[in-house]
């Protein structure tokens, strides 16, 4: 779509003369303001404007909706919205967005306290020279100290964005990196997956400082599965010090039940077999017609265990061979992520033109990793979480 487009120099006084004393409405403008300033700022060009940020609007005039993303406030709001992620989409939508709010604004809050006026920054210089040197771009970032020394790790979908954050907080440990940075170093991954994978594997090999917090293991809960005394395969959610392996693990009890309900509901399970209902006669889907009668041993064993085993297979790798396809770091390339015998053995890029299932060509792709815990909560969390991921079954 931009291979065509016009360079930001051959727009820019065009930009200059339709925001002439005007205010910016964007949807999350401060975020829209800051790459204009950015852009005019590498052109010496001092951009200026007031804006208004129809998401705070939003949250005061319109609370307790369940999202403030555009396209979901947008959807609640009964507004029509076309080429979602498109800059005419988006920018339709926010216009009639805008007009909802100024006819729900009674008390004049928009004119008379929402439009804000730009505030001298409150970042060091130092730290602006940092931040203009990093990109927009998922991966993972490292901030050193005078030592070279890595005092902390971290990884985003936007590296820039998120250095951002930690050079204006005000909690103890932002304030306390803010004081020692001297650079910060970044690794581009195009992959969120691929940024986790190295960020886990990146800590537990440098152990910075400002990381304790993520030293300890990053999920508390699993799923694991059972053979009652009638041939029923049951399952449950535990704390994952167990020494069996688990089906799947989860960052907490929450998130763990909250699958579970929805596993259930998927596959047609019983309650009661799947822990979710603490009886012992028939389960509540049961007697609301919902449950086939596993509960109480009238759905023949065969059939119930089928669905059992079909979430199973679905969510464990274990003793699988594949490839997890997922973004690359340009359009040219994807990551893949190599599984065998249910074991992560590491993750690399390739173009578009190679033939990744060829065996030989793969392991001169692959930068081997660790396969630990940790690496396998990631990659199934991730999986569950990233349903139109491209997954390959190796032969």
């Amino acid at each position: 779509m931009l291979k065509n487009a016009p360079k930001f120099y051959e727009v820019a006084k065009r930009i200059v003369e339709i925001t002439e004393d005007c205010i910016l409405v964007a949807h999350n403008s401060s975020f829209d303001y800051r790459i204009l300033k950015t852009e005019f700022k590498r052109l010496g060009f001092p951009f200026k404007r007031k804006t208004l940020c129809t998401v705070e609007l939003s949250q005061q005039l319109i609370p307790d909706m369940a999202s403030y993303s555009l396209g979901k406030l947008t959807r609640a709001l009964g507004i029509p919205m076309s080429d979602r992620h498109r800059a005419n989409g988006d920018a339709m939508a926010t216009v009639k967005l805008f007009k909802m709010l100024l006819n729900k604004d009674l008390d004049k809050v928009i004119v008379k306290d929402a439009i804000k006026i730009e505030k001298k920054s409150n970042i060091a210089t130092n730290l602006k020279d940092i931040i203009e040197e990093l990109p927009s771009d998922t991966g993972v970032y490292y901030i050193h100290n005078a030592n070279g020394e890595i005092i902390y790790i971290g990884k985003s979908n936007n590296i820039r964005k998120r250095i951002i954050q930690h050079f204006t907080g005000t909690n103890s440990k932002s304030k306390k990196i803010q004081k020692l940075v001297s650079t910060v170093t970044y690794e581009k991954t195009g992959s969120e997956l691929a940024a986790l994978l190295k960020e886990s594997a990146e800590i537990k090999a440098n152990k910075p400082i400002f990381n304790r917090a993520l030293r300890r293991t990053v999920f508390t809960h699993a799923l694991y599965s059972s053979t009652d005394k009638n041939g029923y395969v049951n399952l449950f959610i535990d704390k994952s010090n167990r020494e069996e392996n688990p089906i799947t693990t989860f960052s907490n009890r929450a998130s763990a039940k909250h699958f579970m309900f929805k596993a259930a509901e998927d596959f047609n399970l019983c309650q009661k077999l799947t822990d979710l209902y603490d009886t012992k006669t028939s389960c509540f889907k049961y007697e609301v017609k919902e449950c086939l009668g596993a509960c109480i041993n009238e759905e023949p064993i065969e059939s119930y265990n089928e669905r059992v085993n079909t979430l199973i297979e679905k969510f464990s790798y274990a003793n699988k061979d594949m490839l997890i396809i997922d973004k690359g770091r340009s359009i040219e390339e994807k990551s893949v992520f190599l599984i065998e015998n249910g074991i992560f053995k590491g993750m690399g890029f390739f173009d578009l033109n190679h033939q990744i299932n060829n065996r030989a060509i793969l392991a001169s792709l692959i930068t081997p990793m660790e396969n630990n815990r940790d690496t396998q909560h990631i990659i199934q969390s991730y999986m569950r979480r990233n349903k139109r991921l491209k997954i390959i079954d190796l032969k």
